[in-house]
């Protein structure tokens, strides 16, 4: 036998040997695990839920590539309403799950988790999963038909939702569109009447004088004693048919002086002793 032959059967023999030991190991884990496991359950059938969560957290320690421990733990979160942790247990099965079998009970799984979320959506998906690793799975089928409708009822009520969000803004932005149109309008009520009072008083101000009194008072007054004065004039001066007080006067004294001549006249006549024709001449 040579070296080189001696060298090669001892390293096939240590490689056995270690693979072995490995592989006892390996065995003598998944007793512990599934033992630890058992004892899981029996305690949480007592809903000892603390102590059972400690129990299949070994189980995970000692052979974390089982699915074994992490699929029980999360049955056990699911039985005390804890469903997010239920639901990241589940989701560690997946991962380690080695048959289809186990990924056909953890999707299932899943998928009531999310039903109780009411992720009917989420849930659909998941009870798809399942059924492609068990398709014969007459629970997982029914659960993936409750989903469905559960799903489309969602859809149908945030379709609802966003056609009353949209008419609700639509009234909105027509309030809101109103409500300016009306601040506008209010505005230009109070500039009109802005300019209507500077109007007013400007042209109250074009009716007062320097003064400041008003001008068609003293137009009035004015126009008051203009009219007197016409009044005055009219009875100075004559009117047509009829004859003023110095008119009458001088008439008066001119028909004195002409009756005094006519007097004088007849005295002087008289006196000459002139005969006055009393008869016509033939």
């Amino acid at each position: 036998m040579t070296m080189k032959n001696f060298i090669i059967i001892i390293t096939t023999l240590f490689v056995t040997i270690s693979f072995s030991q490995e592989k006892e190991e390996e065995v003598l884990a998944i007793k512990k695990a599934n033992g630890y496991v058992y004892e899981g359950n029996q305690l949480s059938k007592g809903d000892d839920f603390v102590t059972a969560e400690m129990e299949y957290r070994k189980a995970i320690s000692e052979n974390a590539s089982s699915a074994v421990g992490a699929y029980n733990l999360a049955n056990a979160y699911y039985k005390k309403g804890s469903f997010e942790e239920a639901l990241y247990r589940q989701q560690q099965v997946v991962e380690s799950a080695s048959s289809k079998a186990e990924k056909h009970k953890a999707y299932h799984n899943i998928g009531n988790i999310l039903m109780q979320n009411k992720k009917c959506k989420e849930a659909v998906e998941a009870y798809k999963n399942a059924l492609r690793n068990d398709p014969s799975d007459d629970e997982t089928r029914y659960n993936f038909g409750l989903a469905k409708e559960c799903a489309e009822q969602q859809k149908d009520q945030q379709d609802q939702n966003k056609d009353n969000k949209d008419n609700q803004d639509k009234q909105d932005e027509n309030k809101d569109k109103q409500d300016q149109k009306d601040q506008d309008k209010e505005g230009d009520n109070k500039e009109d009447q802005k300019d209507k009072g500077d109007q007013d008083k400007k042209e109250g101000d074009d009716k007062k004088d320097e003064e400041g009194k008003p001008k068609e008072e003293k137009q009035d007054q004015d126009k008051g004693k203009e009219d007197n004065q016409n009044k005055d004039q009219q009875k100075a001066q004559p009117q047509p048919g009829k004859l003023s007080d110095q008119q009458i006067k001088s008439l008066l004294e001119a028909m004195n002086n002409q009756e005094q001549k006519v007097q004088e006249k007849m005295n002087a006549e008289k006196q000459k002793g002139v005969k006055v024709k009393t008869e016509k001449d033939w």
